[in-house]
């Protein structure tokens, strides 16, 4: 027998059913009376799975067993009565197999089907049953099933859930899942107190005192296990963010902050020698190797904030250690601060020689002998004569210490500035068209270009005054010259031979003077250079004025007048021997 019906066997619990998974209610009402499984089980009134037990499709298709019927009619013996409702129930089951189902009337209840039928049947049809004919034999049994408490009514989906919490042990399988309550003092804020505290408590409650409610009511002095939990997450999280906000600062500070750095301007002395082509950080990185400045970003910064921070030239500087940054800039905008030796223009070898001795402490004329012996290994061109080539040549080394200004140290030695100095004219020759000067103006090649530059520079006195005076030797030299016969007779290059440096040189000296440098005796150049030109002198060499200039002289050593013809120049000339009391 089954659990919800008497039928011939085991039946499955169909899906439509309407609790079967909470799926909503989607049974199937068969019509009063109608036996769903081919007349040999009849539906139960008042159980209301049975009326939702979904109609066998077969049923319809089975013939009705008429012997089986008129069995059960006559057989009364077995079961109880025969009863009029019985067989009322029997006709009214052949008449709804003949005709066509009726269709499942609808409820105005919300799409709810009470389940209930018009007319209920009470459970007496014995004869119906074919169990319940043969219970009969051996006694009648009193059927649980047929009372109305077995099968309540069923409810609708939204009141499943209020039914199923008043009766939850009607059907224990079908009960929503509860989720357990969470009982861990870290999550409920319960009191998990020690056992001191309940020592105490009890005690309170045993006296009758105010103690223990007040502790129960949490009003108590000592912290729960949950706070302490709660303390140690914040110390850890606020550990945890002042880490990050160390790392951060730091980060920070190393690319934004300000640059260590000293203060004041030192003390001591330091000697720091600037390459040519340094840039700020390379100034920087010598600074700090040599213990004035404290990093490299603090001098950088400080040469991006003065407006002369970018003018510092190669050369040896004497500076403080452990200055500030700007201490030390300030010091190496200012040339005095500058261990240098400033070659002027125009100078001779025999002073700049003097000028090296003095720098570096050296006895007076090491510096001459030096160059005397090794100019060869100093680095000349090989456009330039030598002594060897040219006996008249009073020193080889003429026009190649080009003026600029060198730095120098305590160790450095006569033939390393000399060299520095050569490199420099070399390198500044270079960028000049001497070659093609030469052949312009019918010159014996770039050591005449550079022996003209000499004599210029000599005389002149500003860049006006070279570019005429350029004009005034290539005018000179020419082979037509009738006027002076090609002889230049300029005072620098007697001066020169002399080793002196006079304006008032009488006539019966300068002409009677036969030493190949004296141009007043000579027609030509002199056999090489007698200073050494700067920048402006060599470019007014090798762009002369066209004007027709063939005189120039100086009245008061601060402006040279220029004139074209012979008569000119005499009444300038005599004007001057006037003045300087000369014959």
């Amino acid at each position: 027998m089954t659990e919800y019906g008497r039928g011939p066997g085991s039946e499955p619990w169909h899906p439509e059913d309407p609790l079967y998974g909470d799926q909503g209610w989607g049974g199937q009402q068969s019509a009063h009376g109608q036996n769903q499984y081919g007349g040999q089980q009849q539906p139960y009134p008042q159980d209301p799975y049975a009326q939702q037990q979904p109609q066998d499709p077969y049923a319809q298709q089975q013939p009705q067993d008429p012997y089986a019927q008129q069995y059960y009619q006559q057989q009364p013996g077995y079961g109880a009565p025969q009863d009029p409702y019985a067989q009322q129930q029997q006709q009214q089951q052949q008449q709804q197999q003949q005709q066509p189902q009726p269709q499942q009337p609808q409820y105005d209840n919300g799409g709810w089907d009470t389940g209930q039928q018009p007319a209920a049947m009470p459970y007496d049809a014995q004869q119906a049953d074919p169990y319940g004919g043969r219970q009969a034999g051996y006694g009648e049994t009193h059927d649980y099933y047929g009372t109305p408490e077995a099968y309540p009514p069923p409810q609708p989906p939204g009141r499943r859930e209020a039914v199923a919490e008043q009766a939850p042990t009607q059907n224990p399988d079908w009960a929503p899942e509860v989720q357990p309550e969470e009982t861990h003092p870290f999550f409920t804020g319960a009191d998990d107190r020690d056992d001191d505290e309940y020592d105490d408590d009890a005690r309170e409650s045993r006296r009758g005192g105010r103690g223990g409610s007040e502790r129960r009511g949490g009003k108590g002095k000592k912290k729960s296990r949950s706070g302490v939990a709660c303390l140690v997450v914040a110390v850890v999280l606020v550990g945890g963010l002042g880490g990050v906000g160390y790392v951060g600062y730091s980060y920070w500070q190393d690319k934004f902050g300000a640059a260590p750095d000293y203060t004041g301007t030192g003390t001591g002395e330091v000697e720091v020698e600037i390459e040519k082509g340094a840039f700020g950080s390379d100034i920087g990185n010598v600074l700090k190797q040599k213990g004035v400045v404290k990093s490299v970003d603090a001098f950088v910064s400080a040469q991006n904030e003065n407006p002369k921070g970018k003018s510092i030239q190669a050369g040896v500087y004497l500076l403080h250690e452990k200055m500030s940054a700007a201490e030390a800039l300030k010091m190496m905008i200012d040339p005095n601060s500058q261990n240098l030796l400033v070659i002027p223009e125009g100078y001779r070898n025999v002073v700049i020689y003097g000028m090296v001795d003095k720098k570096l402490g050296l006895k007076k004329g090491t510096t001459k002998g030096i160059a005397t012996s090794k100019a060869s290994d100093l680095g000349l061109p090989d456009w330039a004569i030598s002594d060897k080539d040219d006996k008249d040549i009073k020193d080889p080394l003429e026009g190649f210490l080009y003026p600029a200004a060198y730095p120098v140290t305590k160790e450095t030695k006569p033939e390393t500035i000399l060299k520095k100095m050569v490199s420099r004219a070399n390198e500044e020759y270079d960028k000049l068209d001497l070659e093609g000067t030469a052949k312009k103006y019918k010159l014996d090649g770039p050591w005449q270009v550079l022996t003209v530059a000499s004599l210029v520079q000599a005389e002149g006195l500003t860049h006006d005054d070279f570019r005429k005076m350029a004009e005034v030797a290539y005018n000179r030299l020419k082979p037509n010259n009738t006027i002076t016969n090609r002889k230049l007779e300029f005072d620098s290059a007697f001066n020169y031979l002399t080793n002196q440096s006079k304006i008032k040189i009488s006539t019966s000296e300068i002409r009677t003077n036969p030493d190949p440098y004296n141009t007043y005796y000579h027609a030509g150049l002199p056999p090489g250079p007698i200073s050494n030109p700067g920048d402006e002198a060599l470019r007014a060499t090798l762009n002369p004025t066209g004007d027709g200039w063939m005189f120039f002289i100086s009245l008061d050593g601060k402006k040279t007048e220029f004139t074209k013809t012979a008569a000119e120049h005499e009444k300038l000339n005599k004007k001057f021997r006037e003045q300087h009391g000369l014959d």
